[in-house]
């Protein structure tokens, strides 16, 4: 119920690329993290596993009231909170050692006043770990998002409110690339019809719906090419890339 194109899910083949790239972050993250430990947009709990291991204490916010009930009766030795944000209204002043949010900030309108509050609730030298895709590699709007960011825009809204930033992109190998290359070509022939060019121009509420459909369509069929990598894809064939401006994703550090 939860696994839209947008929530990809681990249990759909066709997702298992997004899936992928998504589930490095928290394998990167793992290796970084320890204490107390808040993680932004937790969804369907799909880095716990990973994450739990190297947190003192785990922390979760997600607006999705029904996901943070499972997700809190499953882990129930940790905190899941229904929140919308910004604000961080329930948390205290420098309360974490790291903070983790990964394919959130897009969806948030607030975007500055969610930095800002991430930096009032981690400690002195706390971290801020986030990804966000890159809209250089984007192959069409998505209407879930608010806006998109370039590497450098990522980069200077950080800067208002953190003192370093480190910044990489998550890359992917021969294999993911091949991938996403077909995945390029068959959007584009998705497009061509758009005479109208309604992805640029309809409200984000009214691309959706088409929006989710089309893209289950294009997501199956291409896992049914015989050609297909989709269900060949891991983890392990994403990596973390010294120049984010070409990745797919951008993956910063930021200490306060």
């Amino acid at each position: 119920m939860f696994s839209t194109t947008e929530i990809t899910s681990h249990k759909i083949a066709s997702d298992n690329p997004i899936h992928q790239r998504l589930f490095f972050a928290y394998h990167q993250a793992s290796q970084m993290i320890s204490g107390e430990v808040l993680e932004i947009g937790c969804g369907v709990g799909r880095g716990l596993e990973v994450i739990l291991a190297n947190c003192q204490n785990y922390t979760a916010l997600d607006k999705n009231e029904q996901l943070i009930t499972l997700l809190q009766e499953k882990y129930p030795q940790h905190r899941f909170i229904t929140h919308h944000i910004p604000p961080l209204a329930s948390l205290e002043d420098e309360s974490f050692d790291f903070v983790i949010t990964f394919q959130v900030i897009e969806h948030i309108k607030e975007d500055d006043f969610l930095v800002q509050e991430i930096r009032r609730v981690l400690k002195k030298t706390g971290k801020l770990i986030i990804s966000t895709p890159n809209i250089k590699q984007s192959l069409t709007r998505n209407p879930w998002h608010i806006r998109e960011y370039t590497a450098e825009q990522l980069k200077n809204l950080l800067l208002r409110y953190f003192t370093e930033i480190k910044t990489y992109g998550v890359a992917g190998n021969e294999k993911v690339m091949q991938y996403h290359e077909a995945n390029r070509l068959a959007v584009a022939k998705f497009k061509k019809w758009d005479i109208f060019n309604l992805e640029k121009n309809l409200p984000r509420w009214a691309l959706q719906i088409p929006y989710d459909i089309l893209n289950r369509i294009n997501r199956k069929k291409l896992l049914k090419n015989p050609n297909s990598l989709a269900n060949q894809i891991d983890y392990t064939d994403y990596f973390l890339s010294q120049n984010p401006e070409t990745s797919l994703d951008l993956f910063y550090i930021a200490t306060k």
